[in-house]
């Protein structure tokens, strides 16, 4: 065991020959390498195969045993200073390298078809190496220079990542943004960091917090200054994590590849601040006021990220402010001091998470061949349906991630989420009702994604009340019943009637008007007008459909680290534990919590069925609007069953109208953004511009030209002459004696 850990400091560097060697091949032999591009994939898998397993042995090794293991050496030494580099493992550590070794490897093997037609396909694999070298190197660091280290190759990997595509005006601005967003947390970052280094005159973990915990037994600490520190650490993970007010970087940063956005996006870079938060979670629970202001923002994010996903058309940017919002829950226990749950509700969201999105990118690469390439088509929720009979495996896939992630059991989120919003009650009954009625949200907006992508069109009578172009309600079919056999069956006769019909020509002989209205119908309406042939839906590949199977294996699975079970500690005693919190017992004891026993079965399953009811309720809430279960319902007007007439005008028109703006506009934060800040800056810029250019410059260009103009005035006054010399002289000299003598004695005036 003793040998196993000492090897483990090559965990972060196994994935970096990757990078490495396709560069070198691009740079020695361009044409060789890209021909056997493919073969490049092969070695991203197998040495990431390799950090899975030995995350796995080092995993069950913590389970066994509770055991921590540092080894550091010293890298800097001046005088007092000493600057140490190292590796911790501990159950933190095995955790998340467990979580981004998996994760990465099924979307290494979802992107080798995903972006095979890909012209950046070796760039992309470069670029996912690296970022796994670079996370595994961030959660096996031992210190807080480390960890700012690696901190900023993973921002710089993500800002690669992002803007991927980097020839769309979309995926440039994109990652611009997430990279200046997280540029001002990670500032917070830096400063922190200095500011407990100053506190404690140590990096090292264990260091830092037996001094800072003396330091405070014994009254020798200035309060603000360490709640400043607090705050400007706890920054860097609010932007990293995408907590609120920071987090609007996350929807954007959807521009990039689908698989880029299962990896970064669900499991490892937006876990990195609340890995960072756990790790340092000693030094936030010092005083409460600072737990508070944590869970505080966990559960803003909650809330805010939660009605941000209710009206968005795209399926990816829906996934993101979902990821958002179960942030916002693992921050919240990460505040209520619910390390446990946190790091629980982390595992299985990641699961859950990657799936959903590899699932999406399986729809929107279907999605392509129909409805053109552009991202605005292929991932606009509205513009699909009805493709359960053409993909049902992914279709599968994802219902089963979906119902994970609104808490249904047996699945995996269910287990996690459940406790945490049991936690809620016992620390605050305002946050417990805002994480509950959340939690009903999550149902409800999941349940719309996976309606609008894979079921039927919507019902008729929403177009009366909100429009076919501006809703997000609205779902036309373009392959399934309803308005979407009257579509193809014009469609059919127009091909029949006219064989010379052209997609690709703007001059198209009709028949007759009913034609003439069917195909323009068709045209404007679903975007077809640059498609050659028309073509259906299709399921992906099974290289991709592979990963989506073993992601469901974790979702059905994953749950069950949480499940109470029956052992005998030291004493004897029979205590309720689980394998989860048997493998954090030694992170629990740094935080002198007291392990408790989990709660009966009994208990569990009262306190789940509210959670479930709350849950099922968004579930036919969204049922209802989107597609109706059963069929009697299919023509039933639910707006004015349900609201009087009277009030129906008011209550649809005004206040939902209200709630879809506000969710469809991004909570109009984005443009508050950039009227406060980006134009106050460029505003204040410009400012400095004008004291720059006009005041600084034209005084010194002043003084130039002052001088210019007396040297010119002086070149006149010369003639050559002693006399005139002389006298002038004389004539300066007798002027400053009478102004001399008449200021030292003024009597001789009198």
């Amino acid at each position: 065991m003793e040998q196993t850990y000492q090897y483990a400091w090559i965990i972060p560097f196994v994935p970096l020959p990757v990078p490495m060697l396709i560069g070198v091949g691009l740079l020695l032999f361009p044409t060789a390498t890209k021909n056997l591009r493919r073969m490049w994939a092969f070695p991203s898998i197998l040495l990431l195969s390799i950090v899975m397993l030995f995350s796995i042995n080092l995993s069950i090794q913590q389970i066994n045993s509770n055991f921590i293991y540092q080894y550091i050496w010293s890298w800097t030494l001046n005088n007092d200073f000493s600057l140490e580099l190292g590796y911790l493992i501990d159950p933190l550590t095995s955790i998340m390298s467990m979580l981004i070794t998996t994760v990465g490897i099924m979307v290494l093997i979802y992107s080798d078809n995903y972006m095979v037609h890909d012209q950046g396909y070796l760039r992309f694999f470069a670029y996912m190496s690296f970022f796994s070298t670079s996370m595994l190197g961030l959660v096996t660091s031992s210190n807080l220079i480390q960890i700012y280290i690696f901190w900023e190759l993973v921002g710089v990997c993500s800002y690669l990542l992002i803007g991927f595509w980097f020839t769309r005006p979309l995926a440039a601005n994109a990652c611009q943004k997430a990279f200046v967003t997280n540029r001002v947390g990670d500032f917070g970052l830096l400063l922190g960091i200095l500011g407990f280094y100053w506190i404690t005159g140590s990096f090292e973990f264990r260091d830092l917090f037996e001094i800072f915990n003396n330091l405070i037994l014994k009254n020798e600490v200035n309060y603000p200054f360490i709640t400043l520190c607090a705050a400007l650490v706890f920054a860097g993970a609010v932007a990293k994590s995408a907590q609120f007010p920071l987090h609007v970087w996350l929807a954007d940063a959807m521009e990039g590849p689908t698989p880029i956005s299962a990896l970064i996006h669900a499991a490892t870079m937006v876990a990195a601040g609340l890995f960072l938060v756990a790790r340092l979670l000693p030094l936030f629970k010092v005083k409460p006021y600072i737990m508070n202001f944590i869970s505080l923002i966990g559960i803003i994010t909650v809330l805010l990220g939660a009605t941000l996903a209710l009206a968005q058309k795209d399926i990816k940017r829906g996934l993101a402010y979902s990821t958002m919002s179960q942030l916002g829950y693992m921050m919240l226990a990460l505040g209520m001091g619910s390390y446990r749950r946190a790091l629980f509700h982390l595992i299985t969201h990641a699961y859950s998470k990657a799936l959903l999105f590899l699932g999406s990118g399986s729809v929107i690469h279907s999605m392509e061949t129909v409805v053109g390439y552009s991202p605005d088509k292929s991932q606009n929720m509205v513009l699909m349906g009805g493709l359960t009979k053409y993909a049902p495996i992914t279709k599968t896939s994802f219902l089963l991630g979906t119902l994970s992630l609104c808490g249904i059991p047996p699945l995996a989120c269910f287990w996690s989420k459940d406790e945490i919003l049991n936690d809620s009650w016992l620390y605050s009954p305002i946050f417990a009702i805002i994480a509950w009625a959340t939690a009903g949200l999550t149902a409800f907006y999941m349940f719309r994604i996976y309606l609008l992508t894979f079921e039927e069109h919507l019902n008729a009578y929403f177009q009366n009340y909100l429009g076919k172009k501006n809703s997000a309600l609205y779902s036309i079919s373009i392959w399934g019943k309803g308005y979407s056999t009257k579509i193809n069956k014009n469609f059919r006769l127009l091909r029949m009637q006219n064989a010379s019909l052209s997609f690709l020509k703007k001059k198209i002989y009709r028949s007759n008007e009913n034609l003439k209205n069917a195909e323009k119908f068709l045209l404007n309406i679903l975007h077809f007008a640059n498609k050659k042939v028309y073509t259906y839906p299709y399921e992906s590949d099974n290289t991709m459909l592979f990963p989506l199977f073993v992601l469901v294996l974790f979702t059905l699975l994953v749950g069950s680290l949480g499940i109470p079970f029956n052992q005998v500690n030291q004493e004897g005693h029979t205590q309720n534990t689980d394998i989860l919190a048997k493998w954090l017992a030694p992170s629990i004891d740094l935080l002198h919590q007291q392990s408790k026993d989990l709660t009966d079965w009994y208990l569990f399953l009262k306190d789940a069925v509210f959670s479930v009811s709350i849950a099922f309720f968004g579930i036919l809430l969204a049922s209802f609007l989107y597609k109706p279960i059963f069929s009697p319902f299919k023509n039933f007007d639910l707006i004015n069953f349900f609201v009087p007439i009277r009030f129906k005008d008011f209550f649809w028109d005004k206040t939902f109208r209200l709630l879809y703006n506000w969710s469809y506009n991004r909570a109009y934060l984005d443009i508050f953004y950039t009227i406060n800040f980006t134009g106050g800056i460029r505003g204040f810029s410009q400012f400095i511009q004008f004291v720059d250019s006009r005041i600084i410059d034209g005084f010194m260009n002043g003084v130039g030209v002052l001088s210019f103009f007396t040297g010119q005035s002086f070149k006149f006054v010369g003639q050559g002459r002693n006399s005139f010399y002389i006298f002038v002289y004389f004539s300066c000299v007798s002027f400053f004696f009478f102004f001399f003598f008449v200021g030292v004695n003024p009597t001789i005036v009198q």
